[in-house]
């Protein structure tokens, strides 16, 4: 793995050190500030073309295009409010994706299994262990925006988003973000409404560069992907992991997904 990840600069493999401790400290600092953090230059450069030839074929012939019409939450409806509040505004999300029995043995999936950096992930997030996911379709994705599309405002579901980036675009395809928009406590629904009319001044941009893994913490922060413009895709691996041990989305979750069942 040495070969494939910048572990001079990045030391997952010598845990305990003062080295990785060190960089332990300053991605918690970022994570808490920012709500992300970003390990520039994570997978080598010639590593970053091997994966995207290992997958382009795969993206390019056999990928399932996901296309949704949806609100922020992903819900048809949220209870305390009207079916015309602002905060429910409808958007799209279009993306290509390659689900993780069709990644075996890349470059990609081993990373996503490097129990070092499964250990460090646990260490920043605050967590006394992190485990792989055990969905044979969704444990990694890799995702492509073509020209035109867009991963639009959303929360996530989970706490924490894990994300490698494999390829950017000639133009587009800028992540952006509203750390902190809403509360376990506080929905904050007109100010979500504000990120949708595009009036909040506190929404900020990330320009990630292939190679980068970044760790974000989507559960209360809104983000989307700008639509991609040009003739590359925006390629990036999204990796999944939980507190608990073997979990598995519904058969239903998978049809949503991926137009198909693990069955």
């Amino acid at each position: 793995m040495r070969n494939i990840l910048d572990l001079d600069r990045y030391p997952l493999d010598r845990e305990g050190s003062a080295e990785w401790h060190a960089l332990v400290d300053q991605s918690v600092a970022e994570l808490e500030k920012n709500g992300m953090y970003n390990l520039e230059g994570f997978l080598r450069p010639a590593f970053v073309q091997q994966a995207v030839a290992e997958i382009r074929p795969i993206m390019d012939t056999n990928s399932y295009t996901h296309k949704r019409v949806h609100n922020i939450y992903f819900k048809p409806d949220i209870p305390e409010l009207g079916a015309g509040h602002p905060a429910l505004r409808k958007v799209e999300t279009i993306n290509h994706t390659v689900c993780a029995d069709q990644l075996q043995d890349s470059i990609v999936r081993q990373i996503y299994e490097y129990e070092p950096l499964i250990r460090f992930l646990a260490a920043t997030m605050n967590k006394a262990a992190l485990h792989v996911m055990q969905d044979p379709l969704a444990r990694v994705n890799v995702m492509s925006y073509r020209d035109g599309e867009a991963l639009n405002w959303h929360f996530d579901r989970s706490e924490f988003t894990t994300t490698l980036l494999l390829q950017a675009p000639e133009q587009g395809g800028v992540f952006e973000y509203r750390t902190n928009l809403r509360s376990d406590d506080n929905p904050n629904y007109d100010g979500v409404a504000k990120v949708l009319e595009g009036q909040d001044p506190e929404v900020q941009q990330l320009n990630v560069r292939p190679g980068n893994l970044n760790v974000f913490r989507g559960k209360n922060t809104a983000h989307r992907v700008t639509p991609v413009e040009g003739k590359l895709d925006r390629m990036i691996a999204v990796f999944s992991y939980y507190e608990k041990p073997g979990v598995m989305f519904s058969a239903e979750e998978q049809l949503g997904f991926y137009g198909r069942t693990a069955a």
